[in-house]
């Protein structure tokens, strides 16, 4: 009975050296992580969708603390085609050559520019994230389309920046030049963010209240459950919105969302109607400056942007 007794001891002063030894690690962990969670570049953020899987991105690992909220402006660039515009193209300006983009992007390093995403624009206004050393600028694509991921992809990774995609889900398959499903799969892996312009890229002014909830709602849920990504930005179809529109983008959840009137994105707007700069064909790198340069100041977008 005494051996037994004298074991029993040993067991209980084991386990309670193990309770001391896992509380002292949790408290040096929470210590040294000063409360935060990860930076918005985080090599192993995960990101949760509608379907409750979720996925790592690969950046670099840090840690958060939160600081005073961000207050400068930001410029988001819109790009379409990746490519030279073919014979006889219907809207030609939309076309930017692979070369001519590379141009652009080094010429935006060399002013002292770094690419951020939509979130992490935000979160560096709202809860004072500090953003990657340099002038923060967003690099936005609309509409899905593959040279985005062929071309682009390739020139932003080189220099370690980040894009956004605003995907639609129909209407731009592969056999007519769209984003494979894999591709844009890889784009989300490696840390672009996933936005959206909705379903199928419709005039969202012209719909019923149920098509708008379809064009929105289901749009954002299905995209979630798709690829895993928050996805948390709207970008309004050709820039057609009006009070309808944006209140079913505030009822999907949407952080807010990016117009096409011309002007930087500044932290005391209205987040539901954020400007952004369109770059077009013709665009050198050096009008490229000037256009960022020269649109800083330009008026917010007003309450509604109707369809031509």
């Amino acid at each position: 009975m005494r051996a037994e007794a004298k074991f029993a001891r040993r067991r209980r002063t084991l386990a309670g050296s193990l309770i001391v030894t896992v509380a002292v690690i949790v408290v040096a962990v929470v210590t040294l992580g000063g409360g935060g969670g990860p930076s918005p570049r985080a090599a192993t953020t995960a990101q949760t969708g509608a379907s409750g899987a979720s996925t790592t991105s690969t950046r670099p690992r840090s840690v958060v603390r939160n600081g005073p909220r961000g207050i400068e402006p930001v410029p988001i660039l819109i790009y379409h085609v990746i490519l030279a515009a073919p014979p006889g193209a219907p809207f030609p300006g939309l076309y930017v050559t692979p070369t001519l983009f590379a141009a652009q992007m080094h010429a935006l390093a060399a002013a002292g520019y770094h690419a951020v995403t939509m979130n992490e624009m935000w979160d560096n206004w709202r809860y004072g994230r500090p953003l990657p050393a340099g002038r923060p600028i967003v690099i936005s694509f609309d509409n899905g389309y593959a040279t985005q991921y062929t071309s682009a992809f390739p020139v932003l990774r080189s220099l370690g920046w980040l894009g956004v995609e605003n995907l639609q889900l129909s209407g731009l398959p592969p056999s007519q030049g769209g984003l494979s499903r894999h591709q844009v799969r890889l784009m989300v892996h490696a840390g672009w963010e996933l936005d959206t312009q909705g379903y199928s890229h419709a005039d969202l002014i012209t719909l019923s209240p149920s098509e708008l909830h379809f064009q929105v709602a289901v749009a954002r849920a299905r995209l979630r459950a798709l690829y895993h990504a928050t996805v948390e930005w709207f970008c309004y179809p050709s820039g057609h919105y009006d009070a309808a529109v944006i209140a079913a983008v505030r009822a999907a959840g949407f952080r807010g969302a990016t117009t096409v009137v011309h002007g930087w994105a500044n932290p005391t707007a209205d987040p539901f109607r954020l400007p952004r700069l369109e770059v077009l064909g013709t665009t050198s790198p050096s009008a490229l400056l000037a256009l960022i340069a020269g649109s800083r100041d330009d008026p917010p977008p007003g309450p509604s942007y109707p369809a031509a």
